[in-house]
């Protein structure tokens, strides 16, 4: 799938999304409500959401159960993060479950998700082919076009959104009246939406509900919480921990020392780093929580986030660096039931043993030497995650016969030839 077809199935979902949420505004409130951050038609968390879900889970076309279960979790992440970077930004608390079952913070509950999950099985099984078939049916030329056009709309869109947020908004004219037109489009097309569904009303929306901001800690020592020091601090430690557990595991597995890094340089999984990262950031509001939670939240989370891994690392690279085929209870190679457990048991024991541990020494680093090396780290992180890249498009180019042509290239043929590659990806298996 191409490039410019995952920014058309973006485009479509979004305005997709933006009309049944203003379909189901007019039906329960009676009037045109803009359920969109931005000023054109086009909810972002929908064209997201669609555009993600069927690069991500194609694969599972067919298999109903695992593609229900793949959306449900997915498009509910969505939900949750979309709806805390809202609150965050405009202060508004943009939808509410807490009259709901099974909820969390009122943004996400058991029956939306299950919703989404057959929405998006819907979307992946047969919406998406249909409008991947109505794009190729344009002139490539026209297609590419029209893509980037509404990138450019969208980019427009989304400076003005943010002026205006900023409350200077009229500081670029020409912005403004863009933004002008597409909000006056957005009005006309929901006015029309309200005018089919206002004989269906049922109930009144309840209104949006208003937040306070939270004071800030202003004591602001290093790294504490999910401050941004001890996110990135937490990337770094979890990416060399989980480099030597899954080393150490295979050493006792298969009875034999094997490479389990993601880079060139030294011990390191980008897997492992990310997922404690992002569950940290995600779940510290939640850290008291029960040890079931974490483990149900880990289990479904870490399965779904090892999959798309899984998808992105073959897509990109085209190289599977796992395969759990032959392991029962797997899902197309890439899970695997077992695995997914050792996801939610890992999430239980960091939250509930570790994280406190490890951040109470984390906030008694000295501030100013703690965030030089923490700068230098990423620094060279970023450096290591660059050259390991190169490495691997060169480690599949190779592997598909073709000669190095640039400099580059030929550096990385000179350092980085196949016996360092597979020492380093012992795993790794070319693909096509």
């Amino acid at each position: 799938m191409s490039f410019d077809s995952l920014l058309w199935l973006f485009f479509c979902y979004g305005l997709l999304g933006w009309v049944l949420e203003t379909a189901y505004a007019a039906l329960r409130q009676k009037k045109y409500v803009d359920r969109s951050v931005l000023f054109g038609p086009l909810c972002l968390s929908y064209g997201l959401t669609g555009a993600i879900l069927t690069w991500g889970l194609s694969e599972l076309r067919g298999s109903w159960f695992f593609l229900f279960l793949g959306c449900a979790v997915g498009a509910t992440l969505v939900e949750w993060v979309a709806g805390h970077l809202l609150e965050r930004a405009t202060h508004t608390r943009w939808w509410d479950y807490s009259g709901s079952r099974f909820h969390l913070d009122g943004y996400i509950c058991l029956t939306a998700s299950a919703l989404w999950g057959l929405l998006g099985l819907i979307a992946v099984e047969w919406v998406s082919p249909l409008l991947l078939s109505l794009y190729h049916l344009l002139p490539p030329l026209l297609a590419v076009i029209l893509v980037w056009v509404l990138v450019g709309l969208l980019a427009v869109d989304s400076v003005g959104t943010i002026l205006t947020l900023m409350g200077i908004r009229g500081a670029l004219p020409r912005v403004e009246a863009v933004n002008s037109r597409l909000a006056t489009l957005s009005i006309r097309m929901g006015e029309w939406i309200l005018r089919r569904t206002e004989g269906r009303i049922q109930r009144t929306y309840p209104q949006a509900k208003f937040v306070r901001r939270k004071e800030k800690d202003k004591s602001n020592p290093f790294a504490r919480g999910n401050s941004f020091y001890s996110i990135m601090l937490l990337f770094l430690v979890g990416g060399v921990c989980g480099d030597l557990a899954e080393t150490i595991f295979c050493r006792l597995r298969l009875g034999w020392w094997m490479s389990r890094s993601s880079v060139v340089w030294g011990p390191f999984s980008i897997v492992w780093g990310l997922a404690l990262a992002a569950a940290t950031l995600m779940f510290y509001r939640y850290r008291d929580r029960s040890s079931s939670f974490f483990f149900v939240a880990g289990t479904l989370l870490g399965g779904l986030y090892e999959y798309l891994c899984s998808v992105f690392t073959e897509l990109v690279f085209g190289t599977v660096f796992w395969d759990y085929s032959a392991i029962p209870f797997n899902l197309g190679g890439r899970i695997n039931l077992l695995y997914c457990f050792f996801w939610g048991f890992a999430a239980v024991a960091w939250f509930k043993g570790l994280f406190p541990v490890l951040s109470k020494g984390m906030a008694k680093i000295p501030k100013k030497p703690g965030k030089i090396v923490v700068w230098l780290l990423l620094a060279f992180m970023t450096v290591n995650m660059g050259v390991s890249a190169l490495a691997l498009a060169r480690y599949s180019a190779r592997a598909a016969g073709q000669p190095a042509q640039q400099a580059w290239e030929v550096y990385m043929d000179e350092h980085y030839g196949d016996e360092v590659m597979k020492r380093i990806y012992p795993y790794a298996e070319m693909t096509n």
